[in-house]
């Protein structure tokens, strides 16, 4: 079975090899037609510590490491598109 990749935003990295990323879904409500948006933070596993506050990453599902922790950083696929927004 695939394993799912997510993107999100890093919201903090003060935990050792751990960072937390909020990961945002878009749909449409069933009942007023309107989109929606709704928002899941995600502990992940990030063994070098390179992953930064603000930073774009991708997650990938895995094995857990904790009790909350069953998502993995995805190494060197970082979006540079938002990256580089950030940095203008």
């Amino acid at each position: 079975m695939p394993k799912r990749v997510l993107q999100g935003v890093v919201v903090s990295d003060k935990g050792e090899k751990t960072v937390v990323v909020k990961v945002e879904r878009r749909f449409t409500h069933p009942v007023m037609k309107k989109t929606v948006r709704r928002s899941k933070n995600y502990h992940a596993h990030d063994e070098a510590n390179a992953a930064k506050v603000g930073q774009t990453v991708f997650i990938e599902e895995c094995r857990p490491f904790s009790k909350l922790k069953t998502w993995k950083l995805v190494e060197g696929e970082a979006a540079p598109a938002a990256e580089s927004g950030e940095a203008a």
